[in-house]
């Protein structure tokens, strides 16, 4: 049969090397590229005509089949424009850029009432049928979701490697070359097929984080989680800024074990049982086949619609987060995440995303200026704590514009201080902040008394902030509170704000109370709010108010403002509502007191919201004012 290869540079190389292997079969008779074709990569493959216009080499030529081997954006006019010249298509994966173009390709191929197929390779093997075989006879039991994990390294060139390499859009044009569109897109429509989900309409909604730790526009570490119509979730995790190269897989949960299938070996696996190899079929041989006998497409365009649908999802997604360079590493010329491989081992094993598992990479806040966009702070939403820490969400580390943190966690001298957020020592008689929990006229004291903020969810998340569930509650226990938290990062006239907003919707049905220390007797131990634990042993460290300076002074005003000021930092801190709780002398840190010296009681809800400019060096009292004015 007469073949015409689109694109026979990058990975059109792989496809002359397989029409070599394939001459029994196909004769290539054209060669379509925009650059010029060295002799030396056509040897053995006679003299193909060369041309810049698909349609025109397909009516010269001939040709029945034509391969497109060419950029992503590229797929669908092409694919179009050889099915209208009437011939049969063989177009990489994926299928194209957009829902939009696989629409316009899935009818041109059934108007020409031609074959199209894509090359997803991985769904040439023998592999997937078998494990849908093993799952309908009921190998595992019920099937409780599907997990995808793929860890590779890439050097810097890799994302250079073209115009269009490391773009989500190129000239205004959709690319979506991201780590689950393109590398690891095999790996997509391998976990959809073993779902039975491949068609247009299986999938009811996707859960997208997308980030990258080199210098692009696209994703190069990414996790989502897809909802189909009619099955059980799907949750990928890959990343292109490994140490080394893992195998990637598909891993089936069921209620009675799991099946692991490693796509690129066509290997499979039961529980522990032994490894079996299967065969695969090479997608352009099952493509001459069908045309000559009829035999059924392995991978016809509608068995990508599923696929395309989830493309959809993160190509319209909010654009990808960049990963601080603190957590990364440089391994010869690529970008290394320490740990990134377990990391998508545990989100494929657990069927979680990024962010649910605590990692503080995984939910950034970023700041766009006139310098670019900077990663101000991470948020760790699921910290692995003991009890008695109190655990709950944070804001560490919190970085100035100048890259200089601002916040500490745990540090020795109190193991329970967790950057930036919110923490209470009495919330209906339970311990929010953690440590030794205050008894009235007995002193602090270790009482099993501990609760813990949960992350529920983030109901909206963007660069540059996001709102957040959580439930506040005792192991065991009913949920206290039901909390709902806004948190954002938006440029200032001196540095950067951060906007911390949080609400406690009461779920007891009865009045609830927050009580500090000092409402237990404890002098001027008010704390429980908002608090902010800065770094111990920051060089000059002093805090003051428009009207006050020093701890004495300023702890348990009501100042519209305060400054925590070091020679390399300040921090402003706003608010209209409670006391201000500080601390200089034993560690620096800054909080609201919502319970004072009396205990507070709400009903239904509770809501409060702090400003905190982030500045790099120190501010004067004048310079602090006129911040506090302009924030």
């Amino acid at each position: 049969m007469r073949v015409v290869l689109a694109g026979a540079h990058g990975f059109g190389s792989h496809h002359l090397d397989r029409l070599r292997r394939l001459t029994r079969l196909v004769r290539l008779v054209g060669v379509c590229d925009v650059r010029p074709v060295e002799e030396e990569s056509l040897a053995g493959l006679g003299s193909p005509e060369l041309s810049a216009d698909l349609p025109a080499l397909i009516e010269r030529t001939g040709a029945q089949i034509a391969i497109l081997a060419t950029p992503i954006p590229t797929h669908a006019d092409l694919a179009v424009a050889a099915l209208k010249a009437g011939a049969h298509v063989l177009v990489e994966k994926p299928t194209a850029a957009t829902l939009a173009g696989f629409d316009r390709m899935a009818r041109a191929a059934a108007e020409a009432g031609l074959a199209c197929q894509v090359g997803f390779q991985s769904l040439g093997s023998a592999a997937v049928p078998a494990v849908r075989e093993l799952i309908a006879g009921g190998a595992i039991g019920r099937v409780t979701g599907i997990g995808v994990a793929g860890a590779w390294p890439r050097p810097a060139s890799y994302f250079t490697r073209s115009a269009w390499a490391g773009k989500r859009v190129l000239d205004g044009v959709d690319v979506v070359d991201g780590a689950l569109t393109n590398p690891f897109a095999h790996a997509l429509a391998t976990a959809l097929a073993v779902a039975g989900a491949e068609e247009r309409g299986a999938v009811a909604a996707v859960e997208t984080e997308l980030f990258h730790a080199n210098d692009i526009e696209s994703d190069d570490t990414s996790a989502i989680r897809v909802h189909l119509k009619d099955g059980p979730p799907i949750v990928a995790a890959v990343t292109l800024c490994a140490a080394e190269r893992d195998e990637p897989y598909v891993v089936v949960h069921g209620d009675r074990g799991r099946i692991r299938l490693t796509y690129t070996l066509d290997e499979v696996q039961v529980n522990d049982g032994p490894v079996r190899r299967f065969g695969r079929t090479d997608l352009l041989e099952n493509l001459v086949e069908h045309l000559r006998s009829g035999a059924g497409l392995l991978v016809p365009i509608h068995r990508t619609g599923a696929f395309m649908e989830v493309m959809e999802a993160i190509r319209v997604a909010p654009d990808p987060l960049p990963i601080a360079a603190d957590h990364q590493d440089r391994a010869g010329e690529g970008r290394v995440l320490p740990g990134i491989a377990r990391v998508v081992d545990t989100c494929a094993d657990r069927l979680t995303l990024f962010s649910e598992l605590g990692l503080s990479w995984a939910v950034p806040l970023t700041v766009r200026n006139t310098a670019g966009t900077t990663v101000v702070a991470d948020y760790t939403t699921a910290p692995d704590l003991p009890l008695t820490a109190a655990p709950r969400p944070y804001l560490h580390p919190v970085r100035t514009l100048g890259g200089v943190v601002v916040t500490e966690t745990r540090p020795d001298d109190h193991p329970h201080h967790l950057g930036a957020g919110v923490a209470v020592t009495d919330l209906g008689g339970r311990n929010f902040w953690g440590g030794r929990t205050y008894v009235r006229d007995q002193g602090p004291a270790w009482l099993d008394d501990h609760g813990v903020q949960r992350h529920v969810s983030f109901t909206a998340r963007d660069a540059s902030g996001f709102t957040e569930t959580l439930l506040w509650e005792r192991p065991g226990e009913e949920p206290l509170v039901r909390e709902e938290r806004t948190v954002r990062a938006a440029p200032a006239a001196r540095g950067w704000a951060l906007d911390f907003a949080f609400t406690l919707r009461n779920l007891t049905g009865g009045p609830l109370s927050v009580r500090s220390s000092a409402t237990k007797g404890r002098v001027g131990a008010g704390y429980g709010g908002f608090f902010w634990r800065a770094p111990a042993g920051s060089a000059g460290l002093r805090v003051f108010t428009a009207v006050a300076e020093g701890e004495e002074r300023v702890h348990g005003s009501r100042a519209p403002w305060l400054a925590l000021a070091a020679d390399d930092w300040t921090l402003l801190f706003a608010q209209d509502d409670d006391p201000w709780f500080v601390r200089v002398a034993e560690y620096p840190g800054v909080g609201t007191a919502l319970a004072w010296d009396a205990p507070l009681e709400f009903a239904e809800e509770l809501t409060r919201r702090v400003t905190v400019v982030v500045t790099d060096g120190r501010l004067s009292r004048s310079e602090a004012a006129a911040v506090a004015a302009g924030r």
